[in-house]
């Protein structure tokens, strides 16, 4: 049963509050926009004797009615996003787990944290109206309420551009490592385990049934595959004529075939002879200069303390990566002797059919036991799973928190084009094109886009320099990467604007300067 690990979990916990904070400010964005709507209302009320304290209490009230149906709402969907994101939580999960108290506490806090976040500054805003001015309806015009609907506008941004800067970053180190020469040859090659308690003599005897059929290329055995799941290391020491020196080296064994399998390359003496058991070494360059060898020609030849036994070293191959490249490339040494793990490149063509053949034939070379194999390529992007689902968490939160800005942002457009259609129809009569007006009504909007850049920017480009320092290979952090996502945000932003800016300027300026 597959187990969420807790920085998954920790990730979807983290889109989710980011996404309710987002909400939160559009709430409170278009709330206080539309307080001129309401301000005669309050004038009325305080007119009539009502207090301050109720109107907050009216106003929370219907923030947490709305809560509270929002709430009911993403319950009813829960089995949706559950489907959505089954690849993050464990199976099982499903709207009866809904049902334990623990759960149904949370729900309820949570529903009360978010009509507070969402309705605290409104109801402050709305309540504080002065009587006069708002049955005037001059309420809600000071210009600081408009300024504290820029900063939250700026909020939104600021966190849906770092998350599209970061998304691109992380997609782009994640190809670079699945995609980057790893120093062997991974494409069409399997690898299958045989049974532990079989010997050598039953994987050759394998091999030698295999050899007719077509779309086999090249087989081996030995052990582990140059990058695998697992690691073993191995204490080996080498003697320069004065103290031992004993590398944290990785150990691997195959039979001679195992090089030309895996296209490695040697690049000095040469490959190890077939053998039952390890005679001698391969090393790789980084083991090499790790006794002491600048040239790591030199260590051919040389002796090797393994297992109370001298072992030479026939020859040194070139580094290959034996992990992720998280990790740097370790020291490594390559015993030539048959194994019990079979590694099979398949030559172009019917891959199910040779498939089904070395199933056929390991059936009968060990009745009982399932066959299983595994393909290197799939196995080495595995290798960066957790990265993978690191990557569809932030492209998941990159199109919520782009929707819900923009969905904030045309309702702001809304809000200012209707207030200001006098204005409009004033500008029109006196010559201005719907290019310009547009222009006008866009420029107050954009304007928070790009100071939300500025700031989302270095943060983006620290966070995404923390996150690479994990990985001993990795990309650099491209300038053209934040120029392009600014103008991206821009263009997005604009777009949205011009639904309706567009609407708004092209209106009969007759009709708007009749409008009341």
């Amino acid at each position: 049963q597959r187990i969420a690990s807790k920085s998954v979990l920790y990730g979807l916990l983290a889109i989710g509050a980011f996404i309710l904070l987002l909400g939160c400010i559009n709430f409170i964005n278009l709330n206080t926009a539309q307080a001129s709507k309401r301000s005669r209302e309050i004038g009325v009320r305080k007119t009539m004797g009502s207090a301050g304290w109720q109107l907050k209490v009216q106003f929370l009230t219907e923030t947490l009615l709305t809560t509270c149906l929002a709430g009911l709402a993403g319950l009813l969907l829960l089995p949706v996003f559950l489907s959505v994101f089954k690849d993050f939580v464990p199976p099982g999960l499903d709207l009866h787990s809904v049902d334990k108290f623990s759960v149904l506490l949370f729900l309820f806090l949570l529903v009360i944290i978010v009509a507070l976040l969402a309705g605290l500054y409104p109801s402050f805003v709305l309540s504080s109206f002065e009587p006069v001015k708002a049955l005037k309806a001059q309420a809600g015009t000071k210009p600081g309420s408009a300024t504290t609907r820029k900063a939250l506008t700026v909020a939104q941004f600021t966190v849906a551009q770092f998350f599209v800067i970061a998304t691109i970053i992380v997609g782009r180190q994640i190809s670079f490592s699945i995609d980057s020469d790893l120093g062997f040859q991974k494409n069409a090659i399997i690898k299958v385990e045989l049974p532990r308690r079989s010997q050598n003599a039953a994987a050759q005897q394998l091999m030698r049934s295999l050899q007719p059929v077509s779309g086999i290329d090249l087989m081996s055995t030995g052990f582990f595959a140059p990058a695998d799941e697992g690691a073993a290391f191995t204490n080996i020491a080498y003697q320069n004529g004065k103290t031992d020196i004993t590398p944290n080296a990785q150990i691997r064994w195959a039979d001679p075939n195992f090089l030309p399998l895996y296209g490695i390359r040697l690049v000095a003496g040469r490959n190890t002879l077939p053998s039952d058991s390890i005679r001698e070494f391969l090393v790789n360059e980084t083991f090499a200069h790790a006794i002491g060898f600048t040239n790591a020609a030199d260590a051919v030849n040389k002796m090797l303390r393994w297992n109370g036994k001298d072992v030479p070293i026939a020859g040194v191959i070139k580094d290959f990566h034996d992990m992720s490249t998280k990790a740097g490339i370790s020291p490594l040494v390559l015993g030539g002797s048959n194994g019990t793990t079979l590694h099979i490149r398949l030559k172009q063509g019917n891959w199910p059919t040779t498939l089904d053949a070395i199933k056929s034939a390991y059936n009968k070379q060990f009745p009982g036991e399932d066959f299983a194999y595994t393909f290197i390529d799939e196995m080495v992007a595995n290798f960066y799973a957790a990265e993978q689902r690191t990557r569809a968490l932030l492209q998941w939160a990159t199109l919520f928190s782009i929707l819900i800005s923009c969905m904030g942002l045309f309702g702001l457009a809304v809000f200012s084009t209707n207030a200001r259609t006098k204005e409009i129809g004033i500008r029109k009569i006196l010559g201005a094109t719907a290019a310009s007006i547009v222009a006008k009504l866009s420029a107050s909007f954009l304007l928070p886009v790009g100071i939300a850049f500025l700031i989302a920017a270095p943060l983006a480009w620290w966070a995404m320099h923390v996150w690479l320092q994990d990985y001993a290979y990795h990309i650099p952090i491209y300038w053209w990467i934040f120029p392009l996502c600014g103008l991206s945000m821009l263009i997005v932003a604009f777009t949205t604007l011009a639904l309706q800016t567009i609407r708004a300027a092209r209106q009969n300026p007759v009709k708007s300067l009749r409008t009341e």
